[in-house]
């Protein structure tokens, strides 16, 4: 196995670590675990949607927009 050196934030660090805390795991294990799905896309990970020209609208645009759309609205916190 090859050790590799990042910076996260602090509050990403805390995340990560109550995550493996949760699953009586390692740090080391939550962080491969999270490189593993993003680099593999494996089943349950967020993929890109494949969207475009799905459908027609009046502004002639959202089709093309809708991946960048669904991100502002998945990321708006007063939607939770």
């Amino acid at each position: 196995m090859k050790r590799t050196t990042i910076k996260i934030s602090e509050e990403l660090d805390t995340k990560l670590r109550h995550i493996a805390a949760q699953r009586d795991g390692t740090f080391s294990d939550v962080i491969r675990e999270a490189l593993e799905l993003y680099a593999n896309g494996k089943p349950g990970t967020r993929r890109p949607f494949l969207f475009e020209a799905a459908g027609a609208s009046r502004d002639g645009n959202i089709a093309s927009r809708i991946e960048e759309i669904l991100a502002e609205e998945w990321s708006d916190p007063r939607r939770s």
